[in-house]
């Protein structure tokens, strides 16, 4: 109890921080979703993180950076019901496998050409295969990735998440795509749910209902990729040490996100817990969003950004044409 009581004090004044500047986010996010609360609070962060601050701050800004962004993906399994998806995760497999690749060879390719540290690819290429800033939280304690790389990264996924919510309709009226089709485009190459739901149903219900579903398969997609990421850090650190411990490697919170994504399935909580535990778990992200944000390094930002911004467009563009294209050969 005292070594609880002496973790709290060393890491409650940075949580504390970092809860701060979470709650206007969150409020913000509410009123402005197309943003949404994460982006209000990264940037919330990053204003503040050119002022000195007590270094009694440090380890809890780092814990919420960390141990409660892990803990916030496992609160939202708990909104993944596995049956629901599961049909419509069929029909959308084949593109969303196409779609995948799609980003993660653009990603590699490209990121590789432009010379951008190889997290930042990584972490902008599951981004944008899977669903944006939820993946990049998952993705970035397994590949180890900083402060800075997390903050390249959400920026970039951002901005597409708001041209797509503008152009995407524009696109698939023009086109004469029937709502279904929409629903599928839309819910396969638009990053964050929040854009996916803002952009399928401004096209029509139809649509929205449609793209949301296939938006919550893509987001179990987060599962595989992480422990595919998992693997191959394992390997990398095995090669380079001789020898690597599995429990540092191996992302439990990954599993503890499919626990809770069953337990969730199987209709054992009462309906207020399977609403209240996923917007926890948002929450828990806004919090670890405003302490990446405190911990990086915007100036460093701003002369290094233009790279992750083509890497983003160009897996988007990718991801967006490929989704058209294995739909229509579908047909």
């Amino acid at each position: 109890m005292h070594s609880v009581a002496q973790q709290f004090l060393k890491r409650g004044p940075g949580i504390g921080a970092a809860l701060l500047l979470a709650i206007p986010a969150w409020i913000l996010g509410s009123l402005v979703p197309i943003i949404g609360a994460p982006i209000f609070a990264i940037v919330g962060g990053m204003a503040l993180s050119f002022l000195k601050r007590p270094i009694a701050l440090e380890e809890g800004i780092a814990f919420s950076g960390k141990i409660i962004l892990q803990y916030s993906i496992v609160f939202l399994g708990f909104g993944l019901d596995l049956g629901v998806v599961a049909k419509v995760g069929v029909e959308s497999l084949s593109v969303m496998i196409f779609t995948l690749a799609a980003a993660f060879i653009t990603a590699y390719a490209l990121g590789k050409s432009l010379k951008i540290d190889s997290k930042v690819n990584i972490l902008v290429g599951v981004g944008t295969a899977i669903c944006g800033g939820s993946a990049i939280a998952a993705t970035a304690p397994v590949i180890k990735a900083n402060e800075e790389e997390v903050a390249y990264s959400i920026s970039t996924i951002f901005l597409f998440n708001i041209i797509a919510v503008f152009l995407f309709p524009f696109i698939g009226h023009l086109a004469g795509m029937s709502e279904r089709s929409f629903g599928l485009w839309a819910g396969t190459a638009i990053n964050d749910t929040s854009s996916v739901v803002a952009a399928a149903f401004s096209f029509g219900d139809a649509a929205g209902r449609y793209a949301t579903v296939v938006k919550l398969t893509r987001t179990l997609m987060i599962i595989p990729v992480t422990l595919a990421l998992a693997f191959l850090q394992w390997k990398k650190g095995a090669k380079s040490q001789g020898t690597l411990d599995m429990k540092k490697i191996v992302p439990w919170f990954v599993f503890e996100f499919l626990g809770a994504s069953i337990v969730r399935s199987l209709a054992v909580l009462p309906a207020v817990a399977s609403t209240a535990l996923p917007e926890v778990g948002k929450f828990g992200i806004c919090v670890a969003m405003a302490a990446i944000g405190l911990r990086s390094n915007p100036v460093k930002l701003i002369k290094n950004g233009i790279k992750p911004i083509l890497l983003g467009l160009a897996c988007w563009f990718a991801v967006a044409v490929v989704s058209l294209i294995v739909q229509g050969a579908a047909v």
